[in-house]
């Protein structure tokens, strides 16, 4: 069946957020790349902690905290992780960076093809609304998404199934008219579990998880989500 709609995780797939190393590595010689990486580990493992901790409330996690109060926390953690003595300044600094995340080279230009052949396309993130307001506006993406899903509602984060049901509540299509792409891989599995078809933008030329299923489709950049939808990248 073809495809109708296509749902973009937002971090890691259309923002690139490592690429808060340049400021970082300015702030602190010698240390941005273990910063970024660090940070976002960090980022993850606090919106799973949460999650698992209380996932069946039905008014979501007593634990919840927004995405970008987590962002805040795993970096305070980060910084005194690997020891960096920082100024206020230079933590708003940061953040400031992280909210205006720099955007995948490809990804206006595959954006755009995707909507002149005219699908509905999508983000679903773990991000407050507030980020992906400004992440989206930033990236001079907004007038190319027909939707913004943030799973604050919900109060749980993916990979929690309530989380990858709002792109149903939120698009009036059958899962598999909805093509989901991400580049995490994790987050490929949750979505592949949750029963929609999966993408999974391998940037990193890594293994997929050695859990089962693997992604119904792959490849090295948004650009290859264009094969799958059999557009033309010309």
């Amino acid at each position: 069946m073809p495809f109708n709609a296509v749902v973009f995780d937002a971090y890691g797939t259309l923002f690139d957020v490592y690429s808060v190393q340049h400021l970082a590595e300015q702030l602190f010689a010698g240390k941005g790349a273990a910063l970024a990486l660090a940070w976002r580990d960090k980022q993850i493992e606090y919106t799973r902690l949460i999650t698992q901790s209380d996932p069946n409330d039905k008014s979501g996690s007593r634990f919840y905290q927004p995405f970008w109060e987590l962002t805040r926390r795993s970096l305070e953690y980060c910084l005194d992780r690997l020891k960096l003595d920082r100024t206020q300044g230079q933590a708003q600094a940061l953040m400031g960076q992280y909210a205006k995340l720099s955007p995948f080279p490809e990804n206006l230009d595959v954006l755009q093809r995707i909507k002149r052949h005219g699908l509905t396309t999508a983000i679903l993130s773990n991000g407050s609304p507030q980020m992906l307001d400004s992440a989206v506006h930033s990236a001079g993406m907004a007038d190319l998404l027909d939707h913004v899903i943030s799973v604050d509602g919900i109060r749980l984060f993916k990979t929690a199934p309530q989380a990858y049901a709002l792109v149903q509540q939120t698009i009036a299509l059958p899962l598999e008219e909805i093509l989901f792409v991400s580049s995490n891989s994790w987050d490929a599995l949750g979505a592949n579990w949750f029963g929609l078809r999966t993408h999974w933008v391998n940037r990193l030329g890594l293994p997929f998880e050695a859990l089962e299923p693997r992604p119904d489709f792959s490849g090295a950049d948004l650009r290859s989500v264009l094969d799958t939808l059999q557009i033309s990248p010309n």
